[in-house]
Parts: C-alpha cells; structure tokens; sequence
C-alpha cells in the first residue's frame, strides 16, 4: 500500500506539484513544503520558488473571505461546521495579542516563524479577523512567507549538505 502512495505521488503527481500542493496547506505549508522537495532531490530554488507560490495561493482569499465563511461556520447547525468555526475563534483569541501588538509587523513575525501553526493561513486568519488593511496585510503576510521559506530552505539544504 506505501509504496501504491509513492508511486502515485512521485511518479503520476510529480515531485514539483507533490511540493507545491504541501504547500498549499494549513498548518504543513512551507515549513512541510520545503524538506519535502530537498528530500525529493529538487534544487534548492525550485522548492523554494514552488513553496512559496503555493504557499502564497490562499492568501488573498484567506483576507478576502475568511470572516464571512468562519461567521457562516459559527452559526452553522452542522455540527462539524459550528465546531470547526468555534475552534478557528478560539485560534485567533490565542494569537491574537501578539498580532494586535505589533500590526502588521507582528503578521510578518507571527507567518516567518517556521513552527506549525504560526503560517500564512492563521496569520491571514488573525489579520482579516482584526480587520487590518487588505493590501498591507497582504505584503505582511508575502513577507513572512518569504522569510518562513528560506529559514526552512537554508536549514533544510544545509543538513541535507552536511548529511
């Protein structure tokens, strides 16, 4: 059964879009997105390129949208919807200090921080839902995803390197 999945993704996916989609991602994003293309023998800018695009796909619409669709999901009768809803407000009013400290600065920071749960997607999330600028929150966020991906790409190529 593994090696079914291996074989789907690496040789029918393809190892580019394998990165590009991990990247796409809540939670894995870049910081999922980059060891998997240096662990795929990728070139280091390609998984760079491909994990920053795909991690920067949702953005706009995560700014765009997100108050609607979590307003929609609190409110909604099905369970999984009201619960999933309660449990995104509940991930904003954990993060949201650090954010509303230091605007959009604290976006950048808050995205660039190569853990799981402080990317694009909840940054977006923090800043749509404190309704900061569109425009600056979306460079804020562009930043950070620049910064996230290269802290994972140096880190992830130089072990690669040295093992």
């Amino acid at each position: 059964m593994i090696h079914a999945i291996e074989n789907f993704f690496l040789n029918i996916v393809g190892a580019k879009l394998c990165v590009f989609i991990c990247s796409l991602l809540p939670i894995i994003e870049c910081r999922g997105a980059v060891p998997l293309g240096c662990g795929l023998g990728l070139p280091w800018w390609q998984t760079y390129l491909l994990a920053v695009a795909g991690n920067l796909l949702p953005v706009p619409f995560v700014l765009l949208f997100i108050r609607a669709v979590l307003r929609w999901m609190t409110n909604s009768r099905v369970k999984i919807f009201n619960r999933f809803g309660h449990w995104l407000e509940r991930k904003v009013e954990k993060h949201k200090g650090k954010i509303e400290k230091y605007s959009y600065w604290g976006v950048v920071l808050f995205v660039a921080i190569p853990i799981p749960g402080t990317g694009a997607w909840t940054g977006s999330l923090i800043a749509a839902t404190l309704k900061l600028d569109f425009k600056k929150s979306l460079l804020a966020a562009t930043v950070g995803v620049l910064l996230a991906a290269t802290i994972m790409t140096v880190i992830s190529y130089a072990i690669k390197a040295v093992v």
